[in-house]
């Protein structure tokens, strides 16, 4: 009789949430009905021209397009490096910039490198899952500090010495998802200083930066030269499916990463790594992309409340409205099947991002057409009002 080989614990991580809501979506859609889509943080926009044209000129080129260094080619570094010389005046080496395959990637390698299988992490609940799901497949334990409208839905020094146990890591994001609040340079650099003080590496996960309403964002590159610096080409840039990112990576983990990223991936893609060293040239473009996100996040923080959507996360940046609908539900998977059937709009519950206290919540991503937008609003004032 033959044994049943070992499956290992490591894949037994929950799914993230939003892709049932999508197939969910796409179901609806191939019956023939129409779907909103509120659901996903992705830019309904494509990558920027001079990317596209990037990607073609190299396409048709004589290069063959084969695996790259581990850490990404130098003038991508290169630009990278200059990007935060220009946009944050802070200078970092090229050295330490690793080019990575999305910030999925980023995640992967910072979090074997910095932690060993045992430690603890912490950061804000809610916050975005891959985070506890990354970190729990490599057999590190997430620290949820749950936070709340008092916190701002962010990580303090109070929260933190509040633990029973002490952590060896520090997760931020600002702007952050699923909430958009952000840190202010005095808060982060509080956090930073906590940070060395203790001996606690701090992760920053910057991919919303760029996408903010009234104040920059702060990069932890500026306050905390041991931090970990997580961006991608994803959010601003609005290049999702070309699975690239970005790390600053402090001295001390540089080797740790490359020999992973030499492991685990060879190289990010070239095609995408090629290509995107047009990006930073397109500013005006991106630029407007925001814009629209102003202008649809304008419109969802004036007509939520109208369907009943009445405390909300302070939306500083990023493109999500995240939407306690306590007074409504204790389900918010329920409510959220709910609406798409009622509705035709897609959104997330926040159980996603909260596993504790997420079923008293939805996220509404803003990152569509503003038409896409604006019916969304009516039909929910409409679903309100038939209930």
């Amino acid at each position: 009789m033959s044994k049943q080989p070992k499956v290992s614990k490591r894949g037994a991580i929950p799914p993230f949430f939003v892709m049932e809501v999508m197939r969910a979506a796409a179901e609806r859609e191939a019956s023939g009905l129409e779907v909103l889509h509120m659901e996903v943080g992705q830019p309904s926009t494509g990558a920027p021209k001079g990317v596209v044209q990037a990607a073609a000129t190299a396409v048709v080129g004589s290069d063959p397009l084969g695996y790259t260094g581990a850490l990404g080619i130098p003038p991508l570094r290169a630009a990278i490096a200059k990007w935060y010389k220009d946009r944050y005046a802070v200078d970092v080496p090229e050295r330490r910039v690793v080019v990575t395959t999305g910030s999925s990637g980023a995640f992967q390698l910072g979090f074997l490198a910095a932690f060993d299988p045992g430690d603890r992490v912490a950061m804000a609940s809610p916050s975005y899952p891959a985070y506890r799901h990354t970190l729990t497949a490599a057999g590190v334990i997430p620290v949820e500090l749950p936070t709340g409208p008092e916190h701002r839905f962010q990580p303090t020094i109070e929260l933190l010495e509040a633990l029973e146990e002490p952590v060896q890591g520090l997760i931020v994001a600002s702007p952050a998802n699923p909430t958009g609040t952000m840190l202010s340079r005095e808060e982060l650099t509080a956090l930073s200083d906590w940070c060395r003080a203790k001996g606690v590496r701090m992760v920053s996960d910057e991919i919303y930066h760029g996408l903010t309403y009234g104040t920059d964002a702060v990069t932890a590159a500026e306050v905390n030269d041991q931090a970990l610096v997580v961006n991608s080409f994803s959010k601003y840039f609005s290049m999702t499916g070309w699975r690239l990112g970005w790390m600053i990576v402090p001295d001390d983990l540089l080797r740790s990463v490359e020999c992973l990223a030499q492991n685990l991936f060879i190289s990010a893609p070239t095609l995408s790594q090629v290509s995107a060293v047009a990006a930073f040239d397109c500013t005006e473009e991106l630029d407007g992309h925001v814009a629209r996100y102003a202008r649809n996040r304008a419109v969802l923080l004036e007509e939520l409340p109208k369907a009943g959507f009445t405390r909300m996360a302070p939306a500083d940046g990023a493109f999500y409205i995240y939407a306690d609908v306590s007074e409504m539900t204790d389900d918010s998977e329920a409510l959220a099947k709910q609406i798409l059937e009622e509705t035709g709009i897609a959104c997330t519950p926040g159980i996603d991002f909260d596993p504790a206290r997420g079923r008293r919540f939805l996220r509404f991503s803003f990152a569509g057409a503003e038409e896409t937008i604006a019916e969304a609003a009516r039909r929910l004032i409409a679903w309100k009002a038939g209930k």
